[in-house]
């Protein structure tokens, strides 16, 4: 007996030796951007010169019950196709609303198609009866990115971080928001996640247009293999109670009127930026592009991110942008404000390499955490999507950015950014605060502070999917 228990705990160890290596090791080493591919980078081709606009029209959006709210009218209107595609969706009120109209959409012969991490719906997903309801009707089809092998742990990371809804040629929802209460809630008396997208109203063609843009890279994301549908084989008897209860629920939503034409400002143009779209360690297209863009300005960069982790080419590319631009500007949680626990803690141990690179720094002391992740160069280039300022977004991660030139749009932008930097306090160049009467630095609960403090040197062996 003893024999056989030695067997088995000796199988057991090396399958964790296994798991482990094999979850970390394909990460370890982070590449960098290929010069064939820093040659297709042209930052001239990010603007528009004529005198006249592009077909986008555009907005901000920053307040989640808006964004809940302008979801809904897009899926209403919607006459041929949606697409959703979101790193994480989970039960809730705003998840019945959606997935009601969803439904109804579905019901009246839109083509839903809808893509999520396949981490996060595994976790999140499976087994709900909303999910398996409405992925089984006809005309809807979800289906998961990169699900999970515990066989091959390899396979644990590389997820899908973009977040996007499209509806026919028309319009465009893209930023940082997942699909659940924490993004889509307007929750004074529970936390939240102040997140921030780009409404792109397309007037024109649709190939002219980054509504085309998207849909051409959301069916080549589509059709990896790695893609597999899910939720299609619920029995019709099933299925028709629950979907008639969704088709009730949406009946009953008030979705406000949203004039498209008249709550948008023109653009020049709008330009699609993506990270590789396999499941491995990845090299950094976005931030190359972001760094390029960068470099370009003229007079100042203000960087939005939840949470800045760099590689040391993170580090020198940053250093390189504040000596071409001084006027270079991020804002980003404080430890006591962000509510991802391994970046607050790596940022606790690299805060001051951060400092060093000479880009001033803001930390947000508000009361829920900020998740947007946006860009402005100069007064004419605004940049919004769902890449972080860390290591996971730039060699780990698919990710998607809009950059947009117009003067208007970066100005909305602009305002919203300062918005945030004036309720932060500024870094010195020695890591601490700067004293600002209209700001109160934000306490940290010593239980969270102690287990930060621990975890800022145990996770420097594995930052690198951080």
């Amino acid at each position: 007996m003893k024999k056989k228990i030695k067997i088995v705990v000796l199988i057991l160890l090396i399958y964790v030796i296994y798991f482990v290596v094999g979850m970390l090791a394909p990460f370890v080493h982070m590449k960098s951007v290929s010069p064939e591919h820093k040659k297709e980078i042209d930052i001239q081709s990010f603007y528009n010169n004529s005198e006249g606009n592009g077909p986008d029209r555009a907005k901000i959006i920053e307040d989640n019950q808006e964004a809940l709210n302008l979801r809904l009218s897009m899926i209403r209107n919607a006459k041929k196709e949606i697409i959703l595609s979101t790193f994480d969706i989970r039960e809730g009120s705003s998840t019945t609303d959606i997935f009601s109209a969803l439904t109804v959409a579905a019901k009246r012969g839109v083509k839903v198609k809808i893509l999520v991490d396949g981490l996060y719906g595994t976790l999140h997903m499976n087994g709900k009866v909303i999910f398996q309801a409405a992925g089984s009707e006809p005309n809807v089809e979800i289906r998961f990115y990169n699900t999970p092998n515990l066989l091959k742990p390899w396979t644990i990371h590389g997820c899908l971080h973009d977040k996007y809804l499209i509806t026919d040629s028309k319009y465009l929802l893209m930023g940082g928001r997942n699909t659940f209460d924490y993004f889509l809630k307007n929750r004074e008396n529970s936390s939240m996640g102040l997140d921030r997208e780009i409404l792109i109203y397309n007037t024109g063609k649709e190939s002219e247009s980054a509504v085309g843009q998207v849909k051409t890279y959301f069916r080549e994301v589509w059709n990896l293999d790695v893609c597999q549908s899910k939720f299609d084989r619920w029995s019709k008897k099933k299925r028709s109670g629950e979907i008639e209860k969704l088709i009730k629920h949406e009946r009953q939503l008030n979705v406000p009127a949203f004039d498209y034409e008249k709550q948008t400002v023109p653009t020049k143009k709008t330009t699609l930026v993506t990270n590789p779209t396999h499941i491995y360690g990845k090299e950094p297209y976005v931030w190359e592009t972001m760094k390029q863009l960068m470099l370009n300005a003229d007079k100042r960069v203000l960087i939005h991110t939840p949470y800045a982790v760099f590689s040391d080419e993170m580090y020198e590319g940053m250093e390189e942008v504040q000596k071409k631009v001084p006027d270079t500007k991020m804002i980003l949680n404080s430890i006591a404000s962000g509510d991802n626990i391994c970046a607050s803690a790596d940022y606790k141990k690299n805060k001051q390499k951060i400092v060093d690179t000479g880009v001033e720094i803001y930390e947000y002391m508000g009361k829920h955490s900020t998740h947007g992740k946006s860009l402005v160069i100069d007064d004419d280039i605004a940049v919004v999507g769902s890449y972080n300022f860390d290591c996971r977004s730039t060699y780990v991660d698919t990710e998607t950015m809009l950059v947009v030139h117009g003067k208007e749009i970066t100005k909305q932008l602009e305002d919203k950014l300062n918005d945030l930097k004036n309720g932060s306090l500024a870094v010195d160049d020695k890591g601490e605060y700067q004293k600002n009467q209209k700001v109160r630095e934000r306490g940290l609960v010593s239980k969270k502070g102690r287990f930060i403090g621990i975890l800022s040197y145990v996770i420097q062996g594995f930052r690198y999917l951080v």
